[in-house]
């Protein structure tokens, strides 16, 4: 039995045309009968390193007898020189979340997967008691099992008051062990109360980036080991229709 919320997460590789670029991760997210993929905004967009793919391609299970039967599955980023992927802005600036709508047709008929609808969420009202125990369901560095095509986890805590945006942004913080590739990973807990017993979590975030100091002696003093998690309930406000 493989647990569900290894086959929420998808690992996302960017292209410009045929040229590979970098790693990331991903998840689905359901809204009624439409359904989308969540990363970070700078995994698809991101002007200051001059990151500018114009694809990505996520890798999908085909047997869910058989995980390691799976297919690469192409999507576009642009269509007549429109970006395909949805964004938002809060009082604090870019939030660092995109969505894109997949093409549900054009998705195998025999793809396995799970995603995260709205009744998944956290309400950021809703109480979280500091340093609750998390995962980050994601391909660090593009790390995976390649044999069976699923995410590793990692542990995180949250590390700032949840509910609260962390210095005015539209973030809370963790404290876990991240590197590249995790970007735009689910962060979840669990939840034995769900009332969906096949995917009993909660999605409070989706992780960004590490979180540092620009004065740190990275000679003497040691990373924060911090990061930005922004708040999952914002997915409502980018799925609307």
């Amino acid at each position: 039995m493989i647990d569900t919320i290894l086959l929420t997460a998808a690992r996302i590789v960017t292209y410009e045309n045929q040229r590979s670029m970098t790693n990331a991760s991903g998840f689905f997210f359901r809204r009624d009968e439409r359904l989308f993929l969540v990363t970070s905004r700078h995994v698809l967009l991101d002007k200051p390193s001059g990151h500018h793919p114009n694809r990505i391609e996520i890798e999908l299970h085909t047997r869910e007898r058989d995980m390691g039967r799976s297919i690469g599955f192409s999507v576009p980023l642009y269509r007549n020189g429109r970006s395909q992927w949805r964004q938002g802005t809060d009082s604090g600036g870019e939030i660092d979340i995109a969505m894109i709508e997949l093409e549900r047709a054009a998705l195998p008929a025999t793809t396995v997967l799970r995603a995260f609808t709205p009744e998944h969420l956290q309400d950021s009202e809703q109480p979280v008691q500091i340093g609750s125990s998390l995962l980050v369901v994601g391909f660090p560095l593009g790390f995976h099992d390649t044999l069976h095509h699923l995410p590793v986890v990692r542990q995180a805590v949250i590390a700032s008051a949840f509910g609260m945006r962390f210095q005015g942004q539209g973030y809370f913080l963790t404290d876990a062990r991240t590197h590249r590739g995790t970007s735009g990973a689910p962060i979840v807990m669990h939840d034995p109360a769900s009332a969906d017993p096949e995917l009993p979590w909660k999605l409070l975030g989706v992780h960004s980036a590490r979180l540092d100091m620009s004065n740190r002696d990275k000679v003497v003093d040691e990373s924060l080991g911090l990061n930005c998690a922004w708040y999952a309930d914002m997915l409502l406000t980018l799925s609307e229709a």
